[in-house]
């Protein structure tokens, strides 16, 4: 079976119980989310009894036995190797914050049928009633056996780093947490192209990151991992050095292999003489701190929906701007990496996601602009019809010479 891109919305003007207006009377919004955005369509007939007895009792049985005997044949005979859990707790909720699990499922919803309208990969919500980490680890592990993959999505930080790492050493699936490194390949593959614009290499740039969160502390690690000169991470307290007393395991894990320099101090004193700004951590800044950052700098504000540093002002100071936001151009857009990556890994049956893999990612969205780049360029629309396929065989092929791949 495969998830379909649908809406069976009702036709209903009035609300279950009679009484006011729905919302979706007046607000286009709620109109097309009534109902939800995905179904299940089946991918056989069943027209008639041969039919049925093909697709179920009892002709299936000899599926079940076949598999039975011999496990790995689940990838062959169902849609397991092709389907990712989007699993989620409801803490982290774009940013709405720690909303529920209930209430994030508009938001899963959109994850799926993104990861199919994008990646042609079938994708199934799953929000959980639980928020500590032994309980989501052990439930996620018993559902295994029905995904090829497993997309975390919105667990707030630092829980976010175990519950990956433990799921990655206990299941033989690409278990992969969007919020950190989907951002992450996406930031990478626009520096690329923002650094190859301005005749430089990556490795003569000094960048800073507004964030020490999930998406913060990966792109930090893909930065280092792709040889960028120098990158150093502030957080509400400052810059993230090895001095600090106040640091989680996590910051004092990143303050470990970031900052060489051995920068200390606020955010603003750390963008002086910056070549990069990175944020991902929402807040506002200041104008002058923008200003004094290196010639032919780069902004990437992401915060949504309001960027850390308006485009407008931006402007004034960098060479290349980027946000999170679709009305402007450089769209940093996890949808550009996630539906690829997985749909590569899945291609290959990979046992998980390497770095190797997220940078052969970016490398390949960044060649999709091609010969196109300009400062208003250096990223390439999610409606690019090249960009999964790119992706997708990029992913594949890094996957092969990683040894992860299982065909």
């Amino acid at each position: 079976m495969a998830a379909e891109i649908v809406n069976p919305r009702s036709d209903s003007n009035t609300d279950q119980d009679g009484g006011a207006e729905p919302l979706d009377s007046f607000d286009p919004v709620f109109a097309l989310h009534r109902g939800g955005k995905m179904a299940v369509q089946a991918t056989v007939p069943v027209r008639d009894k041969d039919d049925l007895s093909l697709a179920y009792t009892p002709g299936v049985a000899r599926v079940c036995t076949a598999i039975a005997e011999q496990p790995e044949l689940v990838n062959d005979y169902t849609w397991k190797s092709s389907v990712v859990a989007v699993v989620t707790d409801g803490t982290a909720v774009l940013g709405l914050g720690d909303i529920g699990p209930q209430a994030s499922l508009p938001v899963m919803e959109g994850k799926a049928i993104l990861f199919k309208q994008f990646g042609g990969v079938d994708a199934v919500p799953i929000a959980l009633d639980c928020t500590d980490v032994d309980d989501i680890v052990e439930t996620v592990v018993r559902l295994a056996p029905s995904f090829g993959g497993v997309n975390l999505e919105d667990i707030s930080a630092p829980r976010c780093f175990e519950i990956e790492r433990r799921l990655q050493e206990r299941l033989d699936i690409p278990v992969f947490h969007d919020d950190q490194h989907g951002t992450a390949v996406v930031t990478l593959a626009a520096l690329r192209n923002a650094a190859r614009l301005s005749g430089r290499e990556i490795g003569q740039l000094r960048a800073v990151i507004s964030g020490a969160g999930a998406a913060g502390v990966a792109i930090a690690k893909m930065l280092v991992e792709a040889g960028i000169g120098d990158v150093a991470v502030a957080d509400r307290k400052g810059v993230v050095s090895a001095g600090r007393e106040d640091l989680t395991p996590v910051k004092r894990e990143l303050a470990g292999f970031t900052n060489k320099a051995g920068l200390t101090g606020t955010l603003e004193d750390a963008l002086a003489g910056a070549d990069v700004f990175i944020g991902v951590s929402g807040g506002t800044v200041p104008e002058s701190a923008v200003a004094s950052m290196a010639e032919g700098a780069f902004v990437f504000a992401m915060a949504n929906p309001n960027p850390e540093v308006h485009p407008d002002v931006a402007h004034k100071y960098a060479a290349v701007v980027a946000t999170g936001r679709s009305d402007f151009p450089n769209q940093i857009n996890n949808v550009l990496a996630f539906p690829g990556i997985f749909a590569g890994a899945l291609q290959v049956r990979a046992t998980r996601i390497t770095e190797g893999m997220k940078i052969a990612a970016a490398e390949a969205l960044a060649a999709v602009v091609g010969d196109d780049l300009a400062a208003d360029y250096v990223i390439p629309s999610p409606f690019d019809e090249r960009v999964a396929p790119a992706v997708t065989a990029a992913v594949a092929a890094a996957a092969r010479a990683a040894g992860v791949a299982r065909r």
